[in-house]
């Protein structure tokens, strides 16, 4: 294998080239990147580049020491085997690393909508952001909650458009969503409301209503970055078809990060994971994947928001578990976690209890049982749960 071709340029595509560095590839690499940036973290473009604590969020990675052929500002447009066609011409490739991430998903309507995806998004929103503005956030997930704390703090009017019947309802269910809901303090929260349309001025709503704003921001969720992989052939659903080993059905043609579908030995399910996490962690096997080594990507999932002066924590795969069990109260710092029919941890929610999300998290990828009456008792440590 000669050259190495990574398709997108965010962490999963600057880890994989690290990534195979470090195991000895001594062939080119090609790094294409979408945006004009050098490669930059997403999780603070939420967080402290919105909130005015920081104005980028750059990887500390040295491309040129790296030996890399970064191309900037180039997009894929489509993948044939042995080739990517790009705004600048096609590319031949020995091995490919497909790490194009995802696209938010807009709302209908001719009116101005933000997203929250790259650093510019977060620079212009950030600019919008002022004393009195009007702002509508369309979604309460991670996102819409993060946005709404940033606009918040800002001195703005907030209000707050949630389909569900509660904050964070498709992300972790509308019962543990319940129990964020009073962190809405100060913001007109409009639950069991859908939009209709953006349009000048604010925001339309299913069965009329209209919400007036300055500033619309759209975070209803987003999808895998894979259009222009239409005409390949390759398996796609839900993003990047891979097994554990993070291979696709292209010869020599791995994904990793937000648009790559694993197969999961550990849930027994197939996974596509939009955090952080999963792009730092998921490029090693990728590389060794593509450098002919045996390698496993079977990770327990994690993610992590700040909201509303709160540290909220995940790790796990809450689908897989069957009982909900609280560990404190929800007006204080409280942890949820979901287990299985045989009372193994599938997924933990913790609130303020970064001791609870580190113990789950080993728990989880050991397969502990735990005993359930102890596990209610916030006083008690988790590790002290197993059986």
């Amino acid at each position: 294998m000669n050259h190495v071709v990574v398709v997108g340029a965010g962490l999963s595509g600057v880890r994989s080239v690290e990534a195979l560095r470090a195991r000895g590839f001594g062939g080119r690499i090609t790094l294409i990147g979408q945006e004009r940036h050098r490669p930059y973290d997403r999780p603070p473009l939420s967080k402290s580049v919105l909130l005015g604590d920081a104005d980028s969020s750059f990887v500390d990675s040295d491309l040129a020491a790296l030996e890399v052929d970064f191309w900037p500002g180039v997009a894929a447009k489509a993948l044939r085997e042995g080739a990517v066609e790009t705004t600048e011409g096609e590319l031949g490739y020995d091995g490919l690393v497909i790490a194009t991430g995802a696209e938010p998903i807009l709302l209908p309507g001719d009116g101005p909508q933000h997203v929250l995806r790259t650093l510019d998004d977060s620079l212009e929103l950030r600019a919008r952001l002022v004393p009195g503005a009007r702002v509508a956030v369309i979604g309460a997930g991670w996102i819409g909650a993060e946005v709404a704390t940033a606009a918040r703090r800002a001195g703005c009017a907030v209000t707050v458009v949630e389909a569900g019947p509660a904050p964070l309802t498709h992300a972790v269910g509308a019962e543990l969503g319940a129990r964020t809901q009073h962190w809405y303090e100060g913001i007109d929260l409009r639950l069991d409301t859908m939009v209709a349309s953006v349009e000048e001025g604010g925001v339309s709503l299913v069965g009329g209503g209209f919400v007036d704003a300055h500033v619309v921001v759209t975070g209803i969720g987003v999808r895998p970055a894979v259009e222009w992989l239409a005409d390949a052939d390759l398996d796609l659903h839900n993003g990047v078809v891979t097994d554990e080993h993070l291979r696709t059905s292209l010869p020599n043609v791995v994904a990793v990060g937000d648009c790559a579908a694993w197969w999961s030995r550990r849930f027994g399910t197939r996974l596509r994971v939009e955090h952080w996490d999963t792009a730092l962690g998921a490029p090693e096997v990728a590389a060794a994947t593509l450098l002919g080594e045996e390698a496993v990507y079977d990770p327990v999932p994690y993610f992590w928001s700040e909201q509303f002066g709160h540290m909220v924590q995940y790790a796990g795969h809450h689908p897989a578990g069957e009982r909900l069990v609280y560990r404190g109260e929800a007006t204080g710092k409280w942890s949820a976690c979901w287990l299985a029919g045989d009372d193994t941890l599938a997924a933990v929610l913790a609130v303020d209890r970064p001791r609870d999300l580190v113990q789950g998290r080993r728990i989880i990828e050991a397969g502990h049982r735990l005993d359930t009456e102890r596990l209610v008792d916030p006083d008690v440590p988790l590790r002290d749960c197993v059986v």
